[in-house]
């Protein structure tokens, strides 16, 4: 028989207006009864529901997480009980017995006994930075949407221009973009002298890509509102940046920490931060929190035959910008750390299966150095790898190092040709 983990709890299944409470009070007798209760999502309702579970002793409270219905109700009872967030799948009721108080009847029977793992529920602070930063991964990719419907519209009218440029919304091409929409005839040596820097040299190639352009007034006008558009998301992704750096002040220290690894910028730092919080003794491991975040491969046995083993969809925001630092981690020329172990997993799994390795190598070292509170400094470094020149200046780094953690420590440094 299972042991009872919490003799009273309550157990809560949420709708968008209202939800249902069941208390399950168990006696020593191990005989359970329940109490249960309808409430609005109201406010005033959210606290008479705070005050029924104040009066009954009950402080262990668990629900699903139905979207975005639970967050109401958390914050209220945050502060007074220890509230449970569980994942659907795991307090799912059988179907053809389901009705709100039988949910939430199962709901309190599965936790009484322990048997609901909590989802990670940050502090507030980290939570208010989160939704900062998962509405700014949203606003990118409405970004992208818009340069994608501007080079569709230049492709349509024949502008070939991406064709020659590598950024087709850098300062050159986007002058030249703007002169074509506000111009009535198209004027070659007003558009070369638009370009800058190294395109310059291109000058008439770009001239090529560009003549006999037929720009219709529907795509005209397609094109100034995505511009328009593109140039208003440039302004709130600004904005939103602002916000999300004063809010990040608290946690230079670790940002600090988090640079130090290659690939790792101090936005990403700040985001990878916002997602998962710089406590790490919430997670019993560092495979725990890969796990997590959608970083290793599931667990789908039977009968002696493993099938499936990708990866998990978990991780919706934190996954994409771990791959993001692991491609930049790659090609960091000063450090090669990842890049070595890159090139060889790439060999035998390829270049997918490898950067999502990286990926977790790299969550794996935020894990430790969050916990330790400590520089990036891996143990593992093979440094016949490396080439002789950047190996001696990580050597000379590495010395320095060493040498102000010895006299922190109170340790009196003798150079060699002194002690000689």
């Amino acid at each position: 028989m299972s042991k009872i983990v919490h003799p009273i709890c309550c157990g809560i299944d949420v709708h968008k207006k209202f939800l249902v409470a069941a208390i399950a009070i168990t006696d020593k007798q191990n005989v359970t009864t329940y109490i249960k209760r309808r409430f609005s999502t109201f406010n005033s309702d959210l606290k008479n529901l705070e005050k029924w579970l104040h009066n009954h002793n009950c402080t262990e409270v668990c629900m699903e997480s139905t979207g975005k219905y639970w967050i109401p109700i958390f914050n209220v009872l945050e502060n007074s009980c220890h509230v449970v967030i569980a994942n659907p799948k795991y307090v799912r009721a059988i179907k053809g017995k389901k009705t709100d108080d039988k949910d939430a009847t199962w709901i309190a029977d599965l936790f009484k006994f322990g048997l609901v793992p909590s989802s990670f529920i940050p502090p507030k602070e980290i939570r208010r930075l989160r939704e900062l930063f998962r509405y700014r991964f949203k606003l990118t990719g409405h970004r992208a949407s818009e340069k994608n419907r501007l080079q569709n519209a230049l492709t349509v009218s024949n502008i070939a221009l991406a064709s020659v440029v590598s950024d087709s919304f850098g300062k050159s091409a986007s002058a030249i973009v703007d002169y074509i929409l506000s111009c009535d005839t198209f004027d070659p040596e007003h558009c070369k002298s638009l370009l800058q820097k190294k395109l310059k040299e291109k000058a008439d190639e770009i001239i090529q890509s560009i003549i006999g352009y037929e720009l219709s007034n529907d795509q005209s006008v397609k094109m100034k509102v995505c511009t328009k558009h593109y140039d208003y998301i440039n302004e709130c992704v600004d904005d939103l940046d602002k916000t999300i750096s004063s809010m990040a002040e608290p946690y230079t220290d670790f940002i600090n920490y988090a640079v130090t690894i290659p690939g790792i910028s101090k936005n990403s730092a700040t985001y990878i931060i916002a997602e998962i919080d710089t406590d790490m003794s919430v997670f019993k491991s560092s495979k725990h929190l890969c796990s997590w975040a959608g970083l290793t491969p599931q667990n789908n046995e039977s009968a002696g035959k493993k099938k499936s083993v990708r990866i998990s969809r978990a991780g919706v925001y934190l996954k994409p910008l771990l791959v993001q630092c692991a491609n930049a981690a790659i090609k960091d020329k000063k450090n090669p750390y990842f890049k070595i172990k890159y090139d060889h997993i790439k060999k035998r799994r390829g270049h997918k299966r490898a950067i999502i390795a990286i990926a977790r190598m790299i969550l794996t070292c935020i894990y430790h150095m969050f916990l330790n509170k400590e520089a990036f400094n891996p143990s593992d470094t093979n440094y016949s790898d490396i080439p002789e020149g950047l190996y001696k200046k990580l050597k000379m780094q590495f010395i320095k190092n060493a040498i102000k953690l010895l006299e922190k420590e109170g340790c009196v440094i003798t150079p060699p040709a002194a002690s000689a």
